[in-house]
C-alpha cells in the first residue's frame, strides 16, 4: 500500500488505526527521521497542534543501529535528547509485530511512555504513543533518505 505523507496527516483516527493494524512492522530505521504529532487525527486542531508540536516541543527522532536506540529532536533546534531503547516485540494495539520505543529503563522524564511504529511506506511509519499503558495520540516519522529504497 502506498501512502503519501499528507495523505497520512488529513486521515482520521479510525482509518490510522485501521492502516497501522494492515502494516508490517518493516525494519528498524536508522538515522534522523521528521517527525510529525497527530494528537487529534481528523479534527479541525489537529494541524495547528502538528504546527505547534513541531516548532516547539518535538521535531522527530535519530535512531542509532550500532546502540539500538534512538534519541529524540526536541526544542526549537531539534537538540538531542530524551533516549529510548529500539527492538520489536508484539504490539499492545493490534495482534502481531511492532518496532517498539522504550523509555522504561532509558529515561527518568518519560520513563511511563512506550511508542510502537510500524511502516506504511517506503521511509514512513505510523507509530502509536502509549502513556501509562493507555493510548494518548498517533505520530508519524518520514526518513527521506530511505524513501527510495
Amino acid at each position: 500500500m502506498s501512502v503519501q505523507t499528507l495523505d497520512l496527516a488529513t486521515m482520521d483516527r479510525a482509518a490510522l488505526d485501521e492502516l497501522f493494524r494492515a502494516s508490517p512492522p518493516g525494519p528498524i530505521p536508522v538515522g534522523r527521521s521528521r517527525g510529525t504529532a497527530m494528537l487529534f487525527p481528523g479534527s479541525v486542531s489537529d494541524g495547528a497542534m502538528r504546527l505547534l508540536i513541531r516548532s516547539l516541543i518535538w521535531k522527530g527522532k535519530v535512531f542509532r543501529s550500532g546502540t539500538h536506540d534512538l534519541k529524540n529532536r526536541l526544542g526549537p533546534l531539534g537538540t538531542l535528547g530524551i533516549r529510548a531503547s529500539v527492538y520489536q516485540d508484539e504490539s499492545w494495539f493490534s495482534p502481531g509485530p511492532a518496532i517498539i520505543l522504550d523509555y522504561s529503563k532509558t529515561s527518568f522524564v518519560a520513563r511511563m511512555i512506550r511508542d510502537e511504529i510500524r511502516q506504511v511506506a517506503p521511509g514512513l511509519y505510523l507509530g502509536q504513543i502509549y502513556l501509562w499503558k493507555q493510548r494518548v495520540g498517533l505520530f508519524m516519522l518520514e526518513f527521506p533518505e530511505s524513501a527510495g529504497a
